[in-house]
């Protein structure tokens, strides 16, 4: 297709040219400007052979295939080796032939230095061509000197920074959009400096001032890798100025590894948190699933569509899509085939505790891993709907634990919580059953695993698209306890986690995702007020409406008797409980589960709320009356 351009025969032509003058001028740098006509001669007979010999080598070294107007550091490195290969080839066929009588090696020598030189200035100054940098270089006076676009400033003068300022340079649109007067930065030997001549101003401290000297609009945030505690100091001091400021996305979400001002975006909460970026082993984890086909029941929610996403950069050979929700299973297929091209999905509309037709599901599609993240999962409507709990949580999970160990699957992980953890409500509790279930079926050839973490910013339920909406129309802002606190993640960082664990277990395992600090959920919604533009209890209040039904006022990771044990990964911790350890110990165990499991299903069955939390209770005997943890109402009416 190459060989069709006629731009790559211009490209040739140029640098054979090139090649002749870096001849030429060789010889007359070498004679002094005065060549006989024997010198002469010698050149002309040199150039038959000596062009073709460069562009051949030029051809090897893959200097055409490459934009000229895109020119790297590594496309100089290859010219770099191209032209000491062809030099020393050169010198070496003269050698041979001539053993340089009558020749200079001194010209052969100026000949490669001037060839990289006079090669490598063409690439350059077509690359300045088309970025538009040639008006400062022959120091005309550029658009975005003399712009009468937005002034703003660019707060990070590292390769973020840098990036989007170049950008702007090389985009004529954003030229006229956007002036730049400046950069702000906090590393003092940045201060003074200049980034392609547009100064570095001062420190984020300086903002203000820096602001109102400079007229400045709008502020461009190029720090991506900033930590939630740094990108809060910046937001508050743009707010302070009463400017307007965008964002560049995490360095997780920059998979290409450019940065572009298409992507600039307002703040998010996400930038607050300021999770960083998971570390994947890549190669543990698609030793278990390339090639292989991965059922994801609940694929249709926050999680599970999440790990549908993730998983197909690990090129299945398919993936089974299981879910009850019509419209979120219709999205989550079309999302795969649509928009990220990935075709080898089926969709099965199923409740996964409909065990007739999960067995057919299996049957068919013969799955080698199954991702569980199917359950409902919002505490006060489960405490209201016992029933369902436990036929949707404890019922489904044992159904396709079931059917993997019947089928041979190789590897199950159970997607779980921090709820169940000394649970105070139905879910978490339902959670800490399927727990029980998944390791007493340990042991038989299939690997199964649990993965237990907090709550996932923006997931159905979250507090966080509640309090946005709350915020949209004009408050108030409901919070139940001034006190009251949780562990968050974001989805993608939770999703990625529940694949490396599949990597590291073993079987048999209850993985403890690391969250970080536990966030007030009366500062974070005090956060998302700001980053709307207004502020706390002057735009939009905020009532404390008192802790529902099954809520706890801090969630727990692990209990007394767990004992976490650092994996090779740093933000993935496992659980040795201290709990069954002889085989006929194991089995007495599982029986008395099993017995209770199934007076537990005939609860349900009968729709006896109450029996339910009875068999609940002993079956996990931590389970606490929700009662316990309620904090009287009294604070209902009391604002912030």
């Amino acid at each position: 297709m190459q060989l069709k351009n006629p731009k790559l025969y211009l490209m040739i032509a140029g640098d054979a040219c090139l090649f002749a003058a870096a001849l030429a001028m060789s010889y007359f740098a070498r004679f002094e400007f005065h060549l006989d006509p024997a010198a002469i001669a010698q050149i002309k007979s040199i150039l038959t052979w000596l062009i073709p010999l460069k562009t051949a080598s030029f051809l090897g070294f893959g200097l055409y295939r490459g934009m000229w107007r895109y020119t790297s550091i590594s496309d100089f490195q290859r010219l770099f080796q191209a032209t000491l290969f062809s030099t020393l080839l050169i010198m070496a066929i003269i050698l041979y032939f001539y053993r340089f009588a009558g020749f200079s090696r001194a010209v052969f020598l100026m000949d490669g230095v001037l060839t990289f030189l006079l090669a490598g200035g063409l690439r350059i100054f077509i690359r300045l061509y088309y970025s538009g940098l040639t008006r400062i270089v022959l120091g005309e006076a550029s658009a975005q000197r003399k712009g009468s676009g937005k002034r703003v400033l660019i707060i990070g003068a590292g390769d973020a920074g840098e990036k989007m300022l170049r950008e702007i340079f090389d985009n004529a649109k954003l030229q006229h959009e956007y002036h730049v007067v400046g950069f702000v930065d906090d590393d003092m030997d940045k201060q003074g400096r200049s980034v392609h001549g547009i100064p570095v101003l001062g420190q984020v401290a300086r903002l203000s001032q820096i602001v109102q000297e400079r007229d400045v609009a709008e502020v461009l945030i190029a720090i991506p890798s900033a930590t939630g505690a740094e990108m809060r100091r910046i937001v508050d001091a743009c707010k302070n100025c009463h400017i307007q400021y965008k964002t560049l996305p995490g360095i997780g979400e920059i998979i290409d590894g450019r940065v572009s001002l298409k992507v600039l975006r307002d703040v998010s909460y996400e930038d607050l948190l300021g999770r960083s970026p998971v570390e994947l082993d890549v190669a543990g984890i698609r030793n278990y699933l390339y090639g292989q086909t991965v059922l994801i029941t609940g694929c249709g929610g926050s999680i599970g569509s999440e790990l549908c996403r993730q998983l197909i950069r690990f090129q299945p050979r398919s993936m089974i899509l299981v879910d009850s929700s019509e419209t979120n299973l219709f999205h989550i297929q079309m999302e795969l085939e649509k928009e990220l091209n990935y075709r080898e999905c089926n969709a099965v509309l199923c409740n996964v505790h409909d065990r007739q037709h999960m067995n057919f599901i299996f049957q068919k599609f013969r799955p080698q891993v199954v991702f569980h993240a199917a359950a409902y999962k919002h505490v006060p409507m489960l405490e209201a709907n016992p029933r369902e709990a436990v036929f949707n949580n404890i019922l489904g999970a044992q159904v396709t634990m079931e059917l993997s160990l019947e089928f041979g699957v190789d590897r199950f992980v159970l997607v779980s919580t921090d709820k169940a953890v000394r649970p105070a409500n139905i879910m978490g509790t339902s959670k800490r059953v399927t727990e029980l279930i998944m390791q007493t079926l340990q042991g038989n050839g299939t690997k199964f695993m649990a993965v237990r973490f907090g709550n996932v910013v923006g997931s159905s339920g979250s507090v966080v698209p509640i309090f946005r909406k709350q915020i949209e129309a004009g408050g108030p802002v409901t919070v139940t306890h001034p006190e009251m606190t949780r562990y968050f993640m974001t989805i993608p960082e939770a999703a990625q986690l529940i694949i490396q664990a599949g990597a590291i277990g073993e079987g048999g395992e209850i993985f403890i995702l690391e969250m970080g600090t536990p966030v007030r959920i009366a500062d974070m919604a005090k956060d998302l007020i700001r980053l709307s533009g207004k502020e706390p209890d002057k735009d939009i209040r905020i009532i404390f409406t008192g802790p529902r039904p099954g809520e706890k006022l801090n969630e727990e990771l692990i209990t007394a008797d767990e004992n976490v044990i650092k994996t090779n990964h740093k933000k993935i911790m496992v659980l040795k409980s201290n709990g069954i350890s002889e085989p006929e110990e194991g089995r007495k165990f599982k029986e008395r589960l099993y017995e209770k499991i199934q007076m537990l299903y005939q609860d349900s069955e009968r729709n006896d709320a109450q029996a339910i939390r009875k068999h609940l209770k002993e079956i996990v005997p931590e389970f606490s009356d929700p009662a316990e943890y309620q904090v009287p109402r009294a604070h209902a009416a009391q604002q912030s």
